[in-house]
């Protein structure tokens, strides 16, 4: 195994595999830390999680336990992927878990390259831009867990991690990959330990990725991902792409939204016009929820053969969302929401419902971990960082976007690139 990746949560997960994959890795995702050795033959595994709002000291446990089965299947270097957004807050999680990663590998330097120009992420100056708008002036700044309102990463993480931060600004990105090389060497003899890296364009990932070939230990967004895989690939002979395990299988679909991003809204928006659509009530969910998860599979199942799958969604706008937050509080409207998801998940599976296109990180963690989901193959990309994904036991494909991710038309073409 060359490549362990200790990913934060699941469509995170799901994005670096994908882009692994495209750029000539074989790749295989696991919902959580195994218990035994792994039997699928991969370049790299990306080991999905669920610590990116946890309590810091649970992240830390799960993403160590991470590290040591990596390291007992004898893998080359390691890659702590997190959000292209950065979510996380001044406690954590992403500081908290580096410094803990280093030490168990007693490293004392790693880089932090959340950019993924494709999606509209870029680092300029050590800033961290989303399309034109500085991080902390993006949709993200209204985040209900992770609201990010500081777009300076050594900032960032300054505020949750115990090492200094540096950088390595575009200037000496252009230069190549030797030039990388010898500003890391600087910078960690200096006492650096989190340098952050510049990249307006994926030419800057490709020069990231063989410039940090001899780090152990690596973090950043899915983008990174992509110089990795290709200098590794160049090396085997050449790029080739093999995403036929993970195509999907054919069924009944349903879309679930559980995100509340900017651009799940805009999805959701375009997809009722073109599918039918059912919002979640929250006041049912919590006055009965099994009598609600039945009532809504009832009517899901109506429409099992319409031309588009239905969908069912929590999605809505910030004013909105501070509202019912305010009625039922923030954490008993996530939960109760999560656990709707995943009972009518379970019983639309249990109907014959085979393919599942899910919107939101906790949202897609909650269905796969309820349909039983232990290892996925990556299949085909819907949108940069969402491919279908294909469980390795069981006749089950699923796409987990990441809220932010995909185009508007996101949940027509997920169905209409790959027939049902």
């Amino acid at each position: 195994m060359q490549l362990g990746v200790i990913a934060d949560d699941f469509t995170g997960a799901t994005d670096i595999a994908s882009f692994l994959v495209k750029n000539g890795m074989s790749a295989t995702q696991l919902n959580g830390v195994p218990q035994k050795a792994l039997t699928i033959d991969s370049d790299a595994v990306v080991i999905s999680l669920k610590t990116r709002s946890c309590d810091p000291q649970l992240a830390i446990e799960q993403s160590l336990a991470a590290l040591h089965w990596l390291q007992k299947q004898g893998c080359q270097q390691f890659y702590f992927k997190y959000c292209s957004t950065f979510d996380s807050t001044a406690k954590g999680n992403i500081g908290p878990v580096l410094d803990a990663l280093l030490a168990a590998l007693s490293e004392e330097t790693t880089v932090i390259s959340p950019a993924l120009p494709v999606n509209g992420r870029t680092v300029y100056q050590g800033y961290l831009f989303v399309g034109h708008r500085l991080l902390s002036e993006s949709g993200m700044r209204h985040h209900p867990v992770t609201p990010m309102t500081e777009a300076n990463l050594q900032y960032l993480i300054a505020a949750q991690a115990q090492g200094k931060p540096g950088l390595i600004d575009y200037t000496i990105v252009e230069q190549g990959t030797e030039a990388v090389r010898q500003q890391l060497d600087v910078l960690t003899k200096t006492g650096i330990n989190y340098i952050v890296l510049d990249a307006l364009n994926e030419q800057h990932l490709l020069t990231q990725g063989e410039a940090v070939q001899g780090l152990k230990l690596v973090s950043g967004g899915s983008g990174l991902a992509i110089g990795i895989a290709q200098a590794w690939a160049k090396k085997q002979g050449g790029i080739k792409e093999n995403s036929s395990a993970g195509v999907p299988v054919s069924g009944p679909a349903i879309v679930l939204s559980g995100s509340c991003s900017e651009m799940t809204n805009t999805q959701v928006k375009a997809y009722r016009q073109q599918a039918p659509a059912k919002s979640l009530d929250l006041a049912k969910c919590f006055a009965d929820l099994d009598q609600y998860v039945t009532q809504i599979s009832t009517w899901v199942r109506e429409y099992a053969n319409a031309p588009l799958a239905p969908l069912v969604y929590a999605t809505t706008e910030p004013e909105t969302l501070k509202q019912s937050q305010a009625t039922y509080g923030s954490k008993a409207s996530s939960e109760i929401v999560e656990r709707f998801f995943s009972c009518l998940a379970a019983d639309l599976f249990k109907q014959g419902f085979k393919r599942f296109i899910v919107a939101g990180g906790e949202t897609s963690s909650s269905v796969a971990q309820t349909l039983g989901v232990t290892a996925f193959h990556i299949g085909p990309v819907i949108s940069p960082g969402v491919p279908w994904v294909r469980d390795t036991e069981q006749a089950l494909s699923l796409a987990l976007k990441s809220g932010n991710f995909g185009d508007e038309n996101f949940f027509a073409r997920a169905q209409q690139e790959f027939p049902i």
